[in-house]
Order: C-alpha cells, then sequence, then structure tokens
C-alpha cells in the first residue's frame, strides 16, 4: 500500500510487510483462542461427548478424567491444588459466587465488605446488590497511580469484616495491587481475601500461597483460551474457606456451583493455563519490550502525552495513555482499523469518562482522551510500529483543528480563561 491521504484528510501509514489490517491491540477485553487450545478442545465436541457427571461408564469417565486434568493445570499455575479449583462459566459468575457466597455463609460472623473505587463492575455491582440486603462495603480510594494505601485498609477493617476483595491486576490501566501485603493484613485480622485475578493470571506469577489469596477468580479468554468458561479457587485449609452456593441443583463442584460441567471449555481452559505456566516468563519479555517501544515512540513524536497509572506496577502488556487535546472518540474513528479501546463507555447516550481514570484525579478532558493498548500472544513489534505511526498521523492531524491546543502552544493558561456559558 502507497503512503497517501484518506477522503478524510488523515495520514495513512503504509503497511510493512506481514502486517495485516485490522490490527488486533485489545487484549485485556478478550483475547484470541491459540490455536493449541482449539486443538485440545476438538475431540470434546466430537467422539469424547460425555458427562462428566455420569459415574456409570466410559463416556462419562472419560469426560471426568479431562475435567481433573484441566483442574491439575489450573492449580499448578496458581500454587493451588486441584480440589480447590470449582469451574464456573465465567469470571463474572466466580466474582458474584465469591463474594455473595462468602457474603451468605458468615453472615453472623459480620456484615462488613471492603473493596476498591477501581474494581471491576462484577465486583462493583455485586457489593451495590449486597448493601440493599443490609451490608456494609467500604470502597477504599486510590492513590493517582492506581495503588491502594494499605493503611486506609488497615482502617478499615473493623471487628464486623468478613470479607476484602481487591483486584491484582486492573483491566483497563493495568496496575498490579500489592496482593501478598494485602493478604497478609487480610490474614492477621483473620478477613477472608478474594482476589479478582482475571487479569494476572497467566500474565504475571500468581501464587495463591504466596500471596495469602484465600479465593481467586480467573477466566479462560483473557488467556488465550474459550469465552464462556471460568474458575474459583477456594482455600481449603489454614484457613478453610466455607461458601454458600448462589446455584442449586445436583451438588456438583463440591456443592458450590451446580450445573452440567463445560467438557471442552474446561479442556480449553486448562491447555491455557499450562501454555501460560511455560511460556509466561518470555511472553511478558517480550511484550514488555513492545509496549515501552509503542509508548517512546509516540512519546518522541507527541507532547502532552501522560501514561495513566503506576509504570513500576505494571501489566506487561498494558498502555493506558491520554492524548490530551483530543477527543477519544474521534482519535478511535481516525484510527478504525487498529482495534483499542477508549477511556470511555458509553451508557445512556452520554459519553461518560472512565470512572477508573476519574479515581486517579483525572479531569474529565483528559478522561475522554484516554486509549488502552491491550498487547498480546499474537502481536509483533511491526504492528506496533505500524500503530505508532498511526496515532501519531491522527493525534496530529486533531490537534490541528483544536482551537485548545492552539492556544496552549501560544502559552495562553487555559485555566486562567473564563469562558462564556451557553
Amino acid at each position: 500500500m502507497s503512503d497517501g491521504t484518506m477522503s478524510n484528510g488523515t495520514i495513512n501509514p503504509v503497511v510493512p510487510e506481514g502486517v495485516t489490517l485490522p490490527i488486533y491491540m485489545d487484549n485485556h477485553a478478550t483475547s484470541p483462542m491459540d490455536p493449541r487450545v482449539l486443538e485440545a478442545m476438538l475431540p470434546y465436541f466430537g467422539a469424547k461427548f460425555g458427562n462428566a457427571a455420569s459415574r456409570n461408564h466410559s463416556f462419562g469417565w472419560e469426560a471426568e478424567q479431562a475435567v481433573e486434568q484441566a483442574r491439575e493445570q489450573i492449580a499448578r499455575l496458581i500454587g493451588a491444588t486441584a480440589k480447590e479449583i470449582i469451574f464456573t462459566s465465567g469470571a463474572t459468575e466466580s466474582n458474584n459466587l465469591a463474594i455473595k457466597g462468602i457474603a451468605e455463609m458468615y453472615r453472623e460472623r459480620g456484615n462488613h465488605i471492603i473493596t476498591q473505587v477501581t474494581e471491576h463492575k462484577a465486583v462493583l455491582d455485586t457489593c451495590k446488590r449486597l448493601e440493599k440486603y443490609g451490608y456494609r462495603v467500604t470502597y477504599l480510594p486510590v492513590k493517582a497511580d492506581g495503588l491502594i494505601d494499605l493503611d486506609d485498609l488497615r482502617r478499615a477493617i473493623d471487628d464486623k469484616t468478613i470479607l476484602v476483595t481487591i483486584m491484582s491486576a486492573n483491566n483497563e490501566i493495568g496496575v498490579l495491587q500489592p496482593v501478598a501485603e494485602i493478604g497478609r493484613i487480610c490474614h492477621e485480622k483473620g478477613v477472608i481475601f478474594h482476589t479478582d485475578a482475571v487479569q494476572a493470571v497467566g500474565k504475571v506469577p500468581v501464587d495463591v500461597q504466596a500471596m495469602n489469596i484465600d479465593v481467586l477468580s480467573l477466566t479462560a479468554h483473557k488467556i488465550y483460551g474459550p469465552k464462556g468458561v471460568g474458575a474459583l479457587y477456594v482455600r481449603r485449609r489454614n484457613p478453610r474457606v466455607q461458601i454458600a452456593a448462589q446455584i442449586d441443583g445436583g451438588g456438583h463442584e463440591r456443592g458450590m456451583r451446580s450445573g452440567t460441567l463445560n467438557v471442552p471449555g474446561i479442556v480449553g481452559l486448562g491447555k491455557a493455563c499450562e501454555i501460560a505456566m511455560q511460556e509466561m516468563a518470555t511472553e511478558a519479555e517480550r511484550l514488555r519490550a513492545m509496549r515501552d517501544h509503542l509508548r517512546a515512540r509516540m512519546e518522541a513524536e507527541l507532547d502532552y502525552v501522560e501514561v495513566n497509572g503506576s509504570w513500576e506496577h505494571r501489566l506487561p502488556g498494558n498502555l493506558n495513555m491520554s492524548f490530551i487535546y483530543v477527543e477519544g472518540e474521534s482519535l478511535l474513528m481516525g484510527i478504525n482499523d487498529v482495534a483499542v479501546s477508549s477511556g470511555s463507555a458509553c451508557t445512556s447516550a452520554t459519553l461518560e469518562p472512565s470512572y477508573v481514570l476519574k479515581a486517579l484525579g483525572l479531569g474529565d478532558d483528559v478522561a475522554h482522551s484516554s486509549i488502552r493498548f491491550g498487547l498480546g500472544r499474537f502481536n509483533t513489534m511491526a504492528e506496533c510500529d505500524y500503530v505508532a505511526d498511526k496515532v501519531i498521523g491522527i493525534v496530529k492531524k486533531l490537534r490541528e483543528l483544536s482551537p485548545l491546543y492552539e492556544m496552549v502552544k501560544e502559552g495562553i493558561d487555559l485555566s486562567k480563561i473564563e469562558w462564556a456559558a451557553h
């Protein structure tokens, strides 16, 4: 493809050899399935169709054996035992089962739950539901880097606290919370610690023993496995954690989660965990190099760009950047051959800035100018170069149209301007 200008006036960079458009860089939303995972799953859609709960014949035994192997693969990745792995339909169900199941089981001990403001909606909305049933929920703030203050956590725990639920890695800004320290504080106080580790498992080392984690949610589709299958780790000793079932019928999964198991999905989740265990260290190094290169390219050519969230405590494949004086939605439309996500969510026909970015103290205008690049296993350095060229071209073009950017370049302090009200 020759270098040229598209009909909307934006620069269209040359597509490097080996790069196919569109480019997928939204791996925090979901990841493409690894062909090795698909290969492991295929037999269970055909000849190996048995129900893992059928104990009377070879078809059931074969399915059960596959499920148990997957339990082992998942357990090994997170430092657990196979008996501590419960299968679910995904992370949202795992989070619901953990939080509601613990709240119900330990109701006589207390009614206080602690979480933080930048959690995924699967945790925040579950906590809000429990507030309707008389539970008290403390939502810890985060610092400008996206990390919670451990002293805030210590102060928040009281004699009625039964659960602390803090995510391991944030899905928007990729920030890694100090999970081991949070777990230690919880264990000192005799409080159960649950973590939504959906974005962390398979990307960075997670060890439930070393990190004092009691309950952990994970899902397959963030680690190159299938959608619609996840797991919940539930500690069996020191302390033994009990969870009240939220789905009744049949007593499957040690009575915690009834329902016929999704055998092909479970096989895929197990295989995805096995691959992650073998390749995580080298993959993290490669992702970090690509992410750092992407950041450096854009920072070299553009002013008024900022990385959101701690750079030191961060997922290797995450880059969340604000391109100030550019509207995020316009930028997204300009780079429509690159799949990324903006810091805005479209709700009730109004564009609300991301609550995660707002929690870091970003103003609406900066939050609206944010883009999340989620690099993954199948991205290449050549793709990063194409994306950098594309973003730089579009941002420059959009800023040419921005009176605010022009004023700032002329040295005008925008905070001193009195804008006329409409």
